[in-house]
């Protein structure tokens, strides 16, 4: 039995030694959730390991990038995710899903996303897909690694932000790869 600090107690994962391995360093277990502690000692989530992004050289967690979006009144669940940058890194993706009977423009998103001052330029989604759904599992986690696997081959709309510009235009179909 390995030893862990807390209430829990972590032996790892059936048959799977790598995976037990990631999870435990000196014999605590990680469990992947990153937080921070604001000046009156309050804690919050601020995402999962899994879930940074490398932009521009700048280290980007995807939950505060969902949070703001999540403001939008058209927007009902939205995921953010990396795809390769074809230099290095990744580029933002947000895979949205609008509210039953709502819409959404690109230049609505384009002034909704200037309009919150707690949005870098660099947390600017470079491509926004308009989802019916987003592919889950049974408990209705987002599986971020499928939405990363479809990339921007895509058949949903797919908005496209220039590298440096702030507005978005639709995926032409000549664009797909």
């Amino acid at each position: 039995m390995v030893n862990t600090q807390g209430a829990g107690m972590f032996s790892g994962y059936y048959n799977d030694e790598d995976a037990t391995a990631e999870r435990l360093d000196g014999g605590m277990y990680w469990s992947g959730d990153l937080a921070y502690r604001d000046a009156d000692g309050f804690v919050y989530l601020a995402g999962r390991a899994g879930d940074w992004l490398r932009v521009d050289g700048e280290n980007l967690a995807a939950a505060p990038i969902e949070q703001i979006l999540l403001r939008h009144p058209a927007i009902s669940q939205v995921a953010v995710y990396g795809v390769p940058d074809v230099d290095v890194g990744d580029q933002l993706m947000a895979a949205i899903v609008l509210v039953s009977g709502a819409e959404l423009t690109q230049g609505e998103l384009t002034e909704f996303l200037a309009a919150q001052p707690d949005l870098s330029p660099k947390a600017w989604p470079r491509y926004v897909r308009i989802a019916a759904e987003l592919p889950s599992t049974a408990t209705n986690k987002v599986l971020k690694r499928e939405l990363q696997r479809q990339g921007v081959d895509v058949d949903d709309p797919l908005w496209i932000r220039a590298e440096r510009g702030r507005n978005y235009a639709v995926r032409a179909a000549a664009e797909r790869s």
